[in-house]
């Protein structure tokens, strides 16, 4: 078998399969089904200040290979997390990537201060089209990204900080640079694309919130593009997802130059999806004579 282990900034992994926020809660639902302490780690589910109920129904619709929606950070809020569910993740043995979100600067900043030292990152949701005040707002100007970096990473003196990127930008490049100049530890990308579902018999769309994001297999030609752009652009680590479904899909993302990947709607239509990822990955490299996952990152050749 194949080393899967991976280190990004500082942080082991036992292999680069890491569950995608808003798509695993915090773990516990997929433990029932089976030992989670085989993923490499989990991004929680977005966490506010404060909990959110999120956005009305209906907030999920499927489309052709991807599914939208709008759920809008529901979560039990950063304290609520501490108390009941960071406990249970670091007993599984996971890296715990805490992914953040706000409607401001100031919610951005208390969040990061209060979970600075607690978890292992922080994966800064600056890509968010679902909320409408924070979210996204801040995350499409490179310089607003380079401001909400540097105001949190000034907050996490003891832990890494990841940005992760929208894909409803300008130039992925432009926005991966302006992360790093900020301060980030490691770049994430791509979150979901804005998108819409249309009822033809109501002549209205299937969400309540009109448009949704975008995400499964049907995304993950765009994604790949965007990760291999965002890798040749900064220094730092740079963490893949979009449309993730195989072995061989983050193998992808990895050759692309992403030194680990997130698996997100995967999960809902298999359970048993990152497991059998890792078992995919494992033997693909054995199958190449390939001894270490490292080995495969950015190795891509432009014809």
């Amino acid at each position: 078998m194949a080393n899967l282990n991976v280190n990004i900034c500082g942080v082991h992994f036992k292999n680069p399969v890491i569950a995608a926020s808003g798509t695993y809660g915090f773990g516990r639902e997929f433990n029932e089904v089976y030992d989670i302490s085989v993923i490499g780690g989990v991004s929680t589910k977005g966490t506010t200040l404060e909990a959110r109920l999120g956005n009305p129904v209906p907030r999920i619709a499927e489309g052709s290979s991807v599914i939208l929606n709008a759920v809008g950070l529901q979560n039990p809020g950063v304290e609520h997390f501490i108390k009941d569910d960071l406990e249970f993740l670091k007993d599984k043995g996971v890296v715990v990537i805490a992914n953040v979100a706000g409607s401001t600067l100031e919610d951005y900043k208390l969040i990061c201060r209060r979970l600075n030292g607690l978890v292992d990152m922080v994966e800064l949701n600056i890509s968010c089209p679902n909320v409408h005040a924070g979210g996204m707002a801040l995350g499409i100007k490179p310089q607003n990204i380079r401001e909400v970096t540097q105001l949190t990473k000034a907050e996490l003196t003891k832990t890494p900080l990841i940005v992760k990127l929208s894909p409803n930008v300008e130039s992925i490049p432009v926005n991966a640079k302006a992360a790093e100049e900020g301060g980030a530890d490691c770049i994430s990308l791509v979150n979901t694309f804005t998108g819409m579902v249309i009822d033809l018999e109501r002549r209205k769309p299937v969400i309540a919130n009109n448009t949704g994001g975008v995400s499964g297999a049907g995304i993950k030609p765009i994604a790949l593009r965007m990760v291999y752009e965002a890798a040749h652009a900064v220094k730092i680590p740079v963490i893949g997802m979009g449309g993730i479904a195989t072995g061989r899909d983050a193998l992808e993302f990895m050759c692309a130059g992403a030194r680990a990947v997130q698996v997100g709607t995967a999960n809902f239509t298999d359970a048993l999806a990152m497991p059998r990822i890792i078992n995919e990955m494992n033997s693909w490299l054995d199958s190449h004579g390939i001894a270490d996952v490292n080995d495969i990152v950015d190795t891509l050749k432009l014809n």
